[in-house]
């Protein structure tokens, strides 16, 4: 039964810093509208509004004045799922339909003091997740609920040393919470079920820096680098009777859980060259190291055999299983035209490495290899406020999921992902 328990505790590590947007494995690209019309391809270089804060701290070097910069973003996610023989629960459903449409906020401020010296702070969501299957999922067993928010603020300074090079730093105070479920079979009670409720949180520090050069007149690089960020998630595992499921053998039961994980460090480098007084093209890599993510050990205290039935302790107890995640790599090109002096176009491409493997895929996060396309558009309705519109489309390759337990039950299903997202973001300057 460890096993079981096993794939919602281990859920709870990956969802608690995974997302079901427009980036990999545990990151959120949406901190930027500007960014995101072009695929995020500058992210690190173009330091066009207050958002740099999280782009490149560097950057608040280049912003004149004071600025304030505020959005959404919005995912429209669609799945179809095909079942794959195997499967030992055949009689549930495999709608597909488990990511709801889905916001993420953010805001940002930047003022520059002096030639040298720029602050600012940013409020954003750097990590998230909300799926939610169908009641009767058949793959319920792996993981049926999870809903995790990650909130960061990061105040920020900055120092140019001339002209051409400039420096910024900011450290990041994280909170991060999470709810997950899944309704698992007991083998003792043909067709039972009962349910699992895990929740957990924990506040952390990390930190931000970067470094912007102007190589050139025309040519502008940025690198940026995000530290990885150490939890100790505290919370509880709660195990309850559901369908079919005896009283005396598994009482609603609560125990004291606590597990470690590092979301990972990233480098990101990006060049912005002006080809014109209208054209901007942009390029960039991510780095992620994901290899961190090797295996993922969780704790519940107080589990003894006479405290909740005869199930009970072999639900829950110190659980570890291998990951084996690989670090990934994400490439983007991108261009922006000065269409007229209010409205400027943008447009992006993006490719995306998944860290999953094929044996340790779950349904909470049934991911693969991304392309996304990306427009969009800046309108100056004054000379000091700006509106920003994005689009995004992203398809995944078809990914399969082959999830199996001690018990031996298996989940076997085929993936085909889509999704479509949408940014609306307004900069104030003062």
């Amino acid at each position: 039964m460890k096993k079981v328990m096993l794939k919602t505790t281990l859920s709870l590590a990956v969802a608690m810093a995974s997302s079901q947007l427009f980036a990999s494995g545990f990151a959120l690209n949406e901190q930027s509208v500007s960014g995101m019309g072009t695929g995020f391809a500058g992210r690190s270089s173009s330091a066009d509004d207050a958002s740099t804060v999280f782009g490149n701290p560097a950057g608040m070097a280049r912003l004149e004045g004071q600025q304030v910069t505020g959005g959404v973003a919005a995912i429209d996610a669609t799945t179809n799922i095909s079942q794959v023989s195997g499967n030992t629960n055949t009689s549930g459903s495999n709608k597909g339909d488990m990511v709801p449409f889905t916001a993420v906020p953010f805001g940002f401020y930047t003022n520059k003091l002096n030639e040298q010296w720029a602050v600012g702070f940013g409020v954003y969501a750097p990590f998230g997740l909300v799926t939610d299957y169908e009641r009767g999922f058949q793959g319920r067993g792996f993981g049926s609920k999870s809903e995790v928010k990650v909130i960061t603020f990061q105040p920020t300074v900055s120092y140019a040393f001339n002209d051409r090079v400039s420096v910024g730093f900011g450290p990041t105070f994280n909170r991060i919470a999470g709810t997950l479920e899944s309704d698992v079979s007991l083998p003792q009670v043909p067709n039972a079920v009962n349910n699992i409720k895990i929740k957990g949180d924990d506040t952390a520090l990390g930190f931000n820096v970067g470094v912007l050069v102007q190589a050139t007149d025309t040519t502008r690089v940025g690198l940026t680098y995000h530290s990885k960020v150490k939890y100790k998630l505290e919370g509880h595992t709660e195990v309850s009777p559901g369908t079919g499921v005896p009283g005396q053998l598994l009482r609603g039961n609560r125990y004291d859980a606590s597990l470690k994980i590092d979301t990972p460090e990233s480098w990101d480098l990006s060049v912005t060259q002006d080809m014109s007084d209208a054209w901007k093209l942009y390029a960039g890599a991510t780095w992620t190291r994901w290899s961190r993510l090797k295996d993922i050990t969780v704790n519940n205290e107080g589990v003894t055999a006479g405290n909740g039935g005869g199930a009970a302790p072999q639900l829950v107890g110190t659980i570890t299983e291998e990951q084996n995640w690989h670090d990934t790599w994400a490439y983007a090109v991108g261009t922006s035209y000065q269409l007229t002096k209010q409205v400027v176009l943008r447009t992006g491409l993006t490719f995306d490495q998944s860290p999953t493997n094929n044996t340790n895929r779950s349904p909470r996060i049934p991911t693969g290899d991304r392309t996304i396309f990306s427009v969009g558009l800046g309108y100056a309705v004054m000379d000091n406020m700006t509106i920003d519109l994005a689009y995004s489309y992203l398809q995944e390759e078809d990914i399969k999921v082959n999830s199996h337990n001690k018990l031996g039950q298996t989940y076997n299903a085929k993936y085909e992902n889509s999704a479509n997202g949408f940014g609306l973001g307004m900069t104030y300057k003062f």
